[in-house]
């Protein structure tokens, strides 16, 4: 299980809720987004002793839900498209709920770097809200083709110092709104129901964390989307 623990963080977050919950609302997760390529690699993971798919060990001890990474053309880590739909459905044919998490990025999406997928490099900010747009619901679609629509969609990863540099800078709030409005309605023309998080990495930091919500963006997205009857 030591492996299990390396590889898995815990992901309990939860943005925004309409209503009640009940106990069996919780979600009890993990981020397994490197777990096919480390089994794929002759990975085994046993629990107490028996050797078992590590997602079936996740089940087994009352996890309930997978997050996904997602990176755009990823040149060194394996989580593109493909092998995300892959995941993806081997969790769900086990009774997981699945949280897809878009970094808009070849590689690792966090607070200190955004770097823009190379696709979109010398596109200008209309084409790459069109970009974002697109490819938020080509993925979507993709995934629900396949029975493995998710139960709820990050849009951006640790986006409290922005998204898709240099465009969507925390410093250029109308930017960052505009590219984080432009992976919402992508999300809504497949699911316009689907459950929606803006993912801020700041922890206990109460004055960047207050500075983030109070935008204006946020503030009108938390009001009108996260919140919004069926």
């Amino acid at each position: 299980m030591g492996r299990v623990r390396n590889i898995a963080a815990i992901t309990l977050i939860v943005l925004c809720t309409c209503g009640s919950l009940r106990a069996s609302d919780y979600a009890v997760g993990a981020d397994l987004s490197f777990l096919m390529q480390a089994e794929s690699k002759g990975m085994v993971f046993k629990d107490n002793g028996q050797a078992k798919p590590a997602l079936e060990i996740f089940k087994d001890h009352g996890y309930n839900w997978i997050r996904l990474r997602l990176f755009h053309t990823p040149t060194e880590l394996p989580n593109n498209l493909e092998y995300t739909i892959s995941l993806a459905k081997a969790a769900r044919q086990l009774g997981f709920h699945f949280l897809l998490d878009y970094h808009y990025s070849d590689t690792w999406a966090d607070p200190g770097k955004q770097y823009k997928p190379a696709a979109w490099r010398n596109e200008s900010f209309s084409q790459l809200k069109q970009s974002v747009y697109l490819y938020t619901k080509d993925v979507l679609q993709q995934l629900k083709s396949q029975g493995t629509l998710p139960d709820m969609v990050q849009v951006g990863n640790e986006i409290n110092h922005g998204m898709i540099w240099p465009e969507g800078s925390i410093n250029n709030t109308d930017s960052l709104a505009q590219l984080v409005y432009a992976g919402i309605a992508g999300v809504k023309a497949v699911d316009p129901h689907g459950v929606i998080m803006l993912h801020i990495a700041l922890g206990g930091q109460n004055n960047e964390s207050v500075f983030f919500i109070n935008n204006p963006f946020f503030q009108s997205y938390l009001t009108s989307s996260v919140c919004a009857k069926k």
